[in-house]
């Protein structure tokens, strides 16, 4: 297709309609022109362009995508396809875990492999683009979209967004879509946890932590990215010129598809930012986005701008040109229903094979947060009892959940039955509502696990309380679980606490009593015979932290890699006055980044470091023997931090530099090696620019970010 040749046909309507995104059921209404849209505004189409439009979203399944390519192309005079986008987050209809807990895995590999399974029956049920990797590094566990994180570390979200792009987009073969990276940038910063928020940070902050992660995503070959609700230091994403056309396009040579948030160019009224829908087009068009999604500020005054001289129609051009080049590389021209088929859909949809990657990636998220030698249960034993308001629902597959079904995902009860021949006893307790006062369940409870050998009672926050314009003040377990938790262990103290979340939660009290507790996050599609794997110790735990549990919600935002102050605090042990702390609260996490227990015991020895100076160009080699010393198989995540001691701007603590998942049998030793360079060391100075600077370094490696032994060299 000759997409310059194409373009230079198109009326300047019909280029603007290119750079409009609406809902794809849009063509499937009789009247479908004044489908209201975000805040009480319309779409304002006019009828003979409404088959000029570039892009939809929310497509649905693939029966309907065909429809509607098809009405579209009928209507159509320029025939230029559709492309359809939609929000695969985690899975399309097979849903693995969230990506808090896939990332939990620390294998990247998983990561690629779950998001080329999610492209793949997405693409067959019509959709070419999905709106992720969502790489926001996400510091506050108050807000709701952590579930879609990789959690606080830069370094493990740019492996994890490179990852998935990979997974998700492939060769663009027949089974892959193209990946739009969200949200640019620093989303995850917003004020106190709340969803949509303010975002102010320093360039220096937004570069060193914030930006890595879309930097890896484009580099991975991304191939459109979205803009984010907030401001960036005060100019709203979706206009802010510096940050789009200046950082993304000409400083990072980023020239693919740019599109709001939903709603978010109008929304830059909300802000304060612009008086009107022609400011709104005004700006964002000089910011060179390229699609508004379902706002029509573009539609209402682009041309007007055009003929006012104040905006080039080579600007339009520009952005329709990149939008035609997407629809070319996907294939469109030469097949616009692509990859659709409602036949393979049927046959990839939950299909045993994807059934056995989510079940698998599931075991390999989990985290083993505390275990007193009741897990793993073993299967001879008499009778179990399962109890809790998580422990017999579909609704353990997390938000965002696309096409996924409950009645299609395994519950915690149905796992322990395919798994166990001895007797079950179940009884809810309780509901999972953090509204609910109701206790008329517990005694049923009680009873159950009076009579049973063990207990696994299922406790946690339900999946829609977790995810976009889901934010908390709070981050208990509601009173009412605690309730149940208190009674089932006075009544059985051989219980295992299976915790269902999509943010860390302050669990203080689980914490002190409970015997055992395994955090499964929002496991996905398999997630009940993915617990009953880990329960019975078919697989052992190996998950690791991809964001601190907090103490208490006043500690956040909360992460490992913060900065020393004038007046340290050395330790939680030890109080004392007039250093940064809190008079009633430790300054350190319940649970530390990176941490994560195992069935068996690794013991850590023989820590070298190949030299205590580094020349400039050269390298060192840190490594450390692990052994098995326990009486399991079990993986370790065996992870490396760096801290530069002094530097032109304050450093962190300390900062994860590389890490190595490895697996070995009982007895079993190995020694895990990590190379450090300048690359290793460098971080945005006082000057802005990124390289390591001349000084002293202390290099760290163990078990999770608390690790405390240490070698230090010189960098020359």
């Amino acid at each position: 297709m000759d997409i310059k040749k194409l373009l230079s046909k198109l009326t300047l309507e019909e280029k603007i309609y290119q750079l409009m995104q609406i809902r794809a059921y849009t063509y499937l209404y009789d009247s479908s022109l004044n489908i209201i849209t975000g805040p009480d505004t319309k779409y304002g189409i006019d009828e003979k362009y409404v088959y000029e439009v570039g892009t939809v979203l929310n497509c649905g399944v693939a029966e309907n995508m065909i429809k509607i390519q098809e009405k579209y192309l009928a209507n159509s005079k320029n025939k230029i396809p559709l492309i359809f986008m939609q929000d695969v987050i985690h899975g399309y209809r097979t849903l693995y875990p969230i990506n808090l807990g896939l990332a939990s895995s620390f294998d990247t590999d998983l990561a690629e492999k779950c998001a080329a399974m999610a492209a793949k029956e997405a693409s067959v049920d019509g959709i070419h683009l999905t709106f992720a990797p969502m790489v926001d590094l996400a510091r506050d566990a108050r807000w709701g979209r952590v579930m879609e994180s990789s959690g606080e570390d830069t370094y493990l979200n740019c492996k994890m967004a490179e990852a998935t792009v990979k997974g998700y987009q492939g060769d663009f073969g027949k089974y892959n879509v193209a990946s739009c990276v969200k949200h640019f940038a620093a989303y995850g910063a917003a004020e106190g946890g709340r969803d949509y928020n303010t975002v102010d940070m320093s360039e220096r902050t937004l570069r060193e932590y914030y930006l890595p992660s879309y930097k890896a995503a484009i580099d991975a070959g991304a191939s459109s990215l979205m803009t984010a609700f907030n401001v960036v230091d005060g100019i709203p994403a979706a206009g802010n010129k510096w940050l789009v056309k200046d950082l993304l396009r000409d400083e990072w040579g980023f020239n693919g598809v740019v599109i709001s948030d939903y709603a978010a160019a109008y929304e830059m009224i909300n802000h304060g930012f612009c008086e009107d829908e022609k400011e709104v087009a005004y700006n964002a068009i000089n910011a060179t986005l390229d699609i508004e999604m379902v706002s029509n500020c573009y539609v209402l005054k682009l041309k007007e701008l055009v003929e006012e001289g104040k905006v080039k129609e080579s600007q339009i051009d520009e952005c329709v040109l990149r939008i035609l080049e997407l629809k070319d590389k996907l294939g469109l021209f030469d097949n616009p229903h692509r990859s659709t088929s409602p036949e393979e859909a049927a046959k990839f949809h939950v299909c045993p094979e994807h059934r056995a990657l989510a079940r698998y990636a599931a075991t390999q998220s989990a985290v083993l947060l505390k275990n007193e030698g009741v897990l793993p249960l073993s299967k001879d034993i008499g009778s179990i009892a399962v109890i809790g308001p998580l422990a017999n629902t579909g609704e353990i597959f997390g938000n965002w959940f696309c096409n996924g079904r409950a009645d299609e995902t395994i519950s915690v009860l149905d796992g322990i039955k395919n798994a166990y021949t001895g007797v079950i006893n179940y009884a809810e307790g309780c509901s999972v509502s953090r509204e609910s006062t109701d206790e008329s369940g517990i005694s049923e409870a009680v009873e159950a696990a009076k009579k049973s050998d063990a207990v696994i009672l299922c406790l946690g926050e339900h999946q829609f309380d977790n995810g976009e314009c889901k934010s908390k003040a709070f981050l208990d377990l509601p009173e009412i679980q605690y309730k149940l938790y208190r009674e089932i262990l006075k009544a059985n103290p051989n219980t295992a606490v299976v915790l269902f979340t999509g943010r860390p939660l302050t669990i203080r009290e689980l914490k002190d009593t409970s015997p055992a507790i395994l955090n499964m996050w929002e496991p996905g599609t398999e997630g009940g015979n993915a617990c009953a794997d880990l329960i019975f110790g078919d697989v052992n735990p190996s998950g690791k932290l991809t964001m601190s549990f907090p103490y208490t919600v006043g500690q956040c935002p909360l992460y490992y890699n913060y900065y020393t102050t004038g007046r340290p605090k050395v330790s939680d042990d030890i109080k004392n006055a007039y250093v940064t702390s809190y008079i009633d609260s430790p300054n350190g996490p319940l649970y530390p980044f990176g941490y994560g227990l195992s069935y068996t015991e690794f013991e850590y020895s023989d820590f070298n470091l190949s030299g205590d100076v580094m020349e400039r160009g050269g390298k060192l080699t840190a490594s450390v023997k692990v052994k098995n010393v326990g009486k399991y198989k079990g993986k370790e995540t065996v992870q490396m931090y760096i801290r530069d001691l002094f530097g032109s701007t304050v450093r962190p603590i300390k900062e994860l530099r590389g890490y190595e998942k490895i697996e070995l049998m009982p007895g079993e030793e190995r020694v895990v090696s990590f190379d450090i360079t300048e690359d290793t060391l460098a971080f945005y100075g006082s000057d802005l620019v990124k390289k390591a600077e001349s000084g002293k370094f202390h290099v760290f490696i163990g078990k999770n970010s608390a690790c405390t032994h240490f070698a230090e060299f010189v960098l020359k």
